[in-house]
């Protein structure tokens, strides 16, 4: 086999992997990308040391599965979920909120997480505000190391991660693993992107 057939094999099998990928994101409650992308190879019968197409790549996939499979249902849940975020975005405005992840980027899957990033002077006071608010917590584990904490929520029986930061990091550039520059939005931003959701959906 020549470097040419070589090299469309690898994008072949990155393509197959990415696509696997995407439909365990979008319809088997899977919420992280790198297990998604170690689960489809598997059953693909790939080595551990495997070639895995970037987050990216699966990403693109994922929007193009949601598309094709799903897009009505992809739309409502959308909206569903940005008015959960903007909701409790309003109630923790205090604490600077961002919306990011995949319900900013409007790939959220049958089984999302909302991550709302929260700036803070100590998770402490973040956790008697809920407290005060009747809202009920529970511990995760950061993702991150720079994150103090991750409370974590349901609200109408959506999963909300309150990523906890110190106040003096919110206006630090925060990466994705591969090291893309993180998107957040603000209240306002989500406000605007739920307006603009719930007119696709009349």
């Amino acid at each position: 086999m020549n470097n040419s057939q070589d090299r469309q094999r690898s994008a072949h099998l990155r393509s197959q992997l990415a696509a696997l990928a995407a439909r365990l994101l979008a319809e088997d409650g899977i919420s992280d990308i790198a297990r998604a992308k170690r689960k489809a190879a598997r059953q693909l019968g790939l080595p551990e040391n495997a070639a895995l197409p970037d987050d990216a790549e699966v990403e693109a996939a994922l929007r193009a599965h949601q598309r094709l499979f799903h897009e009505e249902e992809q739309q409502a849940r959308q909206q569903q979920l940005l008015s959960i975020a903007a909701r409790l975005m309003t109630v923790m405005q205090r604490f600077n909120p961002y919306l990011t992840g995949a319900v900013l980027d409007g790939t959220a899957g049958r089984y999302p997480e909302i991550d709302i990033q929260l700036f803070a002077d100590s998770a402490k006071d973040v956790e008697i505000f809920l407290l005060n608010e009747n809202l009920c917590f529970r511990h995760s584990t950061p993702r991150t190391e720079r994150a103090e904490a991750v409370l974590t929520l349901v609200a109408d029986e959506a999963t909300v991660n309150m990523v906890i930061y110190p106040r003096t990091e919110e206006r630090v550039s925060f990466r994705t693993r591969d090291g893309r520059p993180r998107a957040r939005a603000p209240l306002a931003t989500v406000r605007r992107l739920l307006a603009e959701a719930a007119a696709v959906s009349r």
